[in-house]
């Protein structure tokens, strides 16, 4: 049913659930080069010498503050990575743009602040703008000179952006558009100096238009009191008559949603990557009281229960880590054959990748959530206190699962793509779903483990893959065009779809460590991923369960159930046991070290 990807067969968009992907053919965090690792390390420097000691100035939003530390960023390069070199930039590869996110974590508000200016503020800006926006604005956007926001969100409209009610008219000279609305929840809004706003040509064309803070008629709201990043800037806008120079106009005119949509596919990846560099700075927190808080006369970190908190919080982190790294990477390749001058063919090879992108999203946010909590029970009382690390990591982690679409968003959009592009052809997930029904319902087959490390792994992911072919493809018999208003089987097909992808990512990262560095060096890594995959088996067997009952019934769902649990038979590992050499192991370290 799956095709080997070899050296000439590039993978595409969605495509992991089909091919069989050999472990060379991903990159892995222990392959950065030196120039990321220099990249990491400035970062970590500027983290450590410019932000740390002024948290809690920035906590209680001393902007002044911020955008200091932000142009101190930008005589660093940190703000221009990601602009081409002719527009004063770095023009740097994407994992070194993900890299600078996972190391600015430990700063939530400052990393919010950052990344709205680096990513949603300047990329559109970047891939869409004309020669002439660009010369005018990116290199002063590179050093910090000019700070970026993004206004898309309406008080009436979030993930329905489409239904945006802001208008914009043309001048009776046709010199301007005359901009007239409210955006809300916009971050950077309080220092910004130009601001990508989006707003309806005669009520009807979305379109996307460069506004200047200076512009007549261009209001910012109170900053607004948040729950978490209490240290970022979280303002209204109000365009009263706002004249935007028709020059100012942003890629064409009723065309803004493929700048809207295209935008939000980096940031996700970034975002990931931002809950990544959370989960290990709490985690190292986390391991650090628990090896000095005693009780009943011994460090806490010696009891069972904690020690699989502390196993899971590495498992996920460690996983969410792959996913993050082996996307970034396969942009990156997919971007090697693009003209750096073709925007337009840039944009379309990292909107390639779009699933993906929102499977990181999803899996990294939930997975830091996971942490940070954890993370609090760990400190116990402590943790509640403000006086702790425990308490802010908890609070600010929270936004990630609405930032750049909430998960429900991505969930219903990670199946959508997957089945539109079957539709179109792009993906041949069709005949292949057609392909496995009637394998299953031929009867079961003897399969073996290979002899292999990791073989009872690699057949339970295989099998996986199945089971989300299996439920894709009875969901899309079922209800056709219809299943997009049947949204708890389609967030159960994008759970499957997404635990494929950790399955796998994990999977080959540690075959190709084995390969590198043998067996015992990767011991770790081959606990985590056995963890792992023994636990995600049962949450797809679980969600494929729960989608099956309400696609079909009576002696059709026997059946099928009785096929689900062919593909998800596997012996249970002793998962206690792997844990507690993961903690085990973290707590000798004192951190997260891997």
């Amino acid at each position: 049913m799956t095709a080997i990807m070899d050296e000439k067969t590039f993978a595409k968009g969605g495509g992991f659930l089909l091919q069989e992907t050999p472990p060379e053919r991903v990159f892995i965090p222990e392959e950065f080069t030196d120039e990321h690792r220099m990249i990491a390390h400035t970062t970590e420097e500027f983290v450590k010498n410019e932000v740390t000691p002024h948290l809690e100035e920035i906590e209680h939003q001393n902007l002044e503050l911020v955008v200091d530390l932000l142009r101190k960023a930008g005589q660093l390069g940190l703000l221009a990575a990601g602009i081409p070199e002719k527009y004063g930039g770095l023009g740097l590869d994407k994992i070194s743009l993900t890299l600078i996110m996972e190391k600015l974590a430990g700063v939530s508000s400052f990393s919010v602040s950052h990344g709205a200016h680096t990513g949603i503020g300047t990329e559109p800006l970047v891939y869409f703008g004309t020669e002439e926006q660009k010369r005018k604005y990116l290199p002063k956007l590179a050093t910090g000179e000019l700070l970026a926001a993004y206004a898309l969100t309406e008080p009436g409209s979030g993930s329905d952006a489409l239904g945006a009610k802001t208008r914009a008219e043309l001048s009776p000279d046709g010199r301007h558009y005359i901009l007239n609305g409210t955006k809300m929840w916009i971050t950077n809004a309080g220092f910004a100096d130009l601001f990508t706003v989006f707003a309806k040509v005669n009520g009807e064309k979305f379109t996307a238009f460069l506004v200047e803070r200076t512009f007549p008629g261009f209001t910012v709201g109170r900053e607004e009191k948040k729950m978490g990043i209490k240290g970022s800037s979280t303002c209204a806008l109000n365009l009263d008559n706002v004249p935007v120079p028709v020059e100012n106009v942003l890629g064409e005119i009723g065309k803004g949603h493929k700048i809207a949509f295209n935008s939000l596919n980096l940031g996700r990846l970034k975002l990931a990557a931002g809950c990544i560099g959370g989960c290990k700075v709490a985690f190292d927190h986390a391991v650090s009281y628990a090896k000095e808080r005693h009780q009943f006369g011994r460090a806490i970190c010696e009891f069972g229960l904690i020690k699989h908190k502390l196993g899971e919080m590495v498992i996920r982190t460690w996983v969410n880590e792959s996913m993050v790294y082996r996307t970034t990477r396969m942009i990156d390749e997919a971007l090697e054959g693009v003209d750096i001058d073709d925007m337009p063919a840039q944009m379309k090879a990292i909107e390639e990748y779009a699933i993906e992108c929102a499977i990181n999203k999803v899996m990294a946010s939930e997975a830091l959530d996971y942490v940070v909590d954890e993370m609090v029970q760990i400190y116990g009382g402590y943790g509640y206190s403000q006086e702790y690390p425990a308490e802010r990591a908890y609070r600010d982690a929270r936004i990630n699962r609405i930032f750049e679409g909430t998960n429900e968003i991505n969930r219903l959009l990670t199946t959508d793509m997957l089945l539109r592009r079957a539709v179109k052809g792009r993906l041949p997930l069709i005949p292949a779903a057609r392909a496995l029904k009637d394998e299953l319902l031929a009867g079961p087959s003897l399969q073996e483990d290979e002899g292999e490390w990791l073989g009872a792994e690699k057949r339970l992911l295989a099998n996986s893959k199945k089971v989300a072919l299996l439920i894709a493809g009875m969901a899309m018999q079922k209800y056709m065009e219809a299943l997009a208003e049947e949204q708890e089987i389609v967030g159960d097909i994008s759970d499957i779809v997404m635990e494929v992808y950790a399955m796998e990512s994990a999977l080959l990262r540690t075959l190709k460590l084995i390969a590198q560095r043998g067996p015992e060096a990767a011991s770790l890594q081959v606990d985590i991923t056995r963890t792992y995959i023994n636990d995600a088996v049962e949450r797809i067997a679980a969600r494929a369960r729960h989608a099956l009952a309400a696609i079909v019934e009576g002696d059709e769902l026997r059946t099928y159930l009785g096929a689900l649990r062919r593909l998800t038979r596997h012996t249970p590992i002793n998962t206690v046991a792997t844990r507690r050499r993961i903690a085990d192991a973290m707590i000798e370290a004192g951190r997260y070290a891997l």
